[in-house]
């Protein structure tokens, strides 16, 4: 079944707890028609009064992950607008505060951070508020809503507010969610900067995949400001004075949710710069390590060239001894008696022209 939870509430208080739902649309059939002849007689009372009284019982059906007839089901009974059952068959929708005439259509995107994986696994919360009842649709095992429950009805003061006061507590829990998230992903951001200039090669992936993941966060804590601008005025509309600690409690999540807002925006940013820290970081070892590929290759050269001008300073003198050594009875200058001093000065001279070529040019 997908009904996790329902229950009918008077006054803040849990006055019935149906198994079905066909169990907590009677009970809120027969609340109704109690408060009606209440309702007649403070009407006499004067319109503020009976303003107040309004909405003191309410149901509150709570569903994960239903199927299409159940929440055609609900839509039928409760008058739920077709683009907002079809934005819940559908799922996969942005953060948004919708109304059709009555009723109010809320999608929250609660978050988690995955250490092990550096992802944000986000769900998705959809809210469908009328004068007298409140239906949750939850599309992922997270947040637990049982525990939001459990808090209002451990304060029937806030309770009796009425929906609105589900929708203040389920907004403030998928706020408080998003902090641990973003301690997670500040403890990525440090490890990551660690890794920059460290120079670990892989760091540029994860900076990449980082990025994603605080890109993905920064879509479901974006539209929350038009969502609370949205509720602010509404508030500021009702004025009456029941509802002004709501209206100090919603602030509070309001201011909350503003500061998330900065600091992913402020993630995103630092994550961009530090990419770019990179980049740069990696340009230049690549030119640090090209200039002493350079360096080792220009001094290479230069002992190339050093040992080839000794190989040339040297040729010479053999050639010339190996040619008179080759013992023929009919050589130039063979019988002479300079004969010898001639050969060795010519390769003594050839020799030292050789150095003086090679010295004039550097390369020796």
């Amino acid at each position: 079944m997908s009904v996790i939870d329902n229950a009918v509430y008077v006054d803040g208080k849990r006055a019935a707890a149906p198994e079905s739902i066909d169990g907590a649309l009677a009970a809120l059939k027969e609340c109704r028609a109690k408060e009606a002849p209440q309702a007649g007689s403070n009407g006499a009372a004067g319109s503020g009064e009976s303003a107040s009284n309004e909405g003191r019982s309410f149901c509150w059906i709570g569903l994960l992950r239903p199927d299409k007839a159940e929440i055609e089901r609900l839509a039928a009974e409760f008058g739920l607008h077709p683009l907002a059952v079809e934005d819940t068959v559908n799922a996969h929708q942005r953060p948004k505060l919708e109304r059709y005439g009555d009723t109010e259509f809320v999608v929250l995107r609660p978050a988690r951070y995955v250490d092990a994986d550096e992802a944000v696994q986000l769900g998705e919360v959809h809210v469908f508020l009328g004068p007298d009842f409140v239906i949750t649709v939850r599309h992922a095992e997270e947040p637990a809503l049982s525990e939001i429950r459990e808090r209002l009805e451990a304060d029937p003061d806030l309770l009796a507010h009425g929906p609105m006061a589900v929708l203040y507590a389920v907004l403030d829990r998928v706020v408080d969610d998003y902090f641990p998230v973003l301690e997670g992903l500040q403890d990525d951001i440090d490890q990551i900067e660690v890794q920059v200039f460290q120079g670990d090669p892989k760091v540029s992936r994860r900076i990449y995949q980082l990025t994603r993941e605080v890109i993905a966060f920064q879509r479901a804590v974006e539209p929350l400001q038009d969502l609370f601008v949205e509720l602010r005025g509404r508030f500021a509309k009702g004025g009456e004075a029941p509802d002004l600690e709501l209206r100090r409690a919603m602030r509070d999540v309001m201011d909350h949710a503003t500061r998330i807002r900065e600091r992913v925006e402020g993630f995103r940013d630092l994550l961009g710069n530090i990419l770019t820290v990179n980049s740069t970081l990696v340009a230049q070892r690549q030119n640090d390590e090209m200039t002493r590929l350079s360096e080792a290759g220009y001094n290479q050269n230069e002992q190339m060239k050093r040992v080839s001008s000794w190989a040339a300073i040297l040729f010479a003198p053999s050639l010339i001894a190996a040619i008179y050594g080759m013992n023929f009875d009919h050589m130039p200058e063979l019988h002479w008696t300079y004969g010898y001093p001639m050969a060795f000065g010519l390769m003594i001279g050839l020799a030292l022209v050789l150095y003086l070529a090679f010295k004039h040019n550097d390369w020796l």
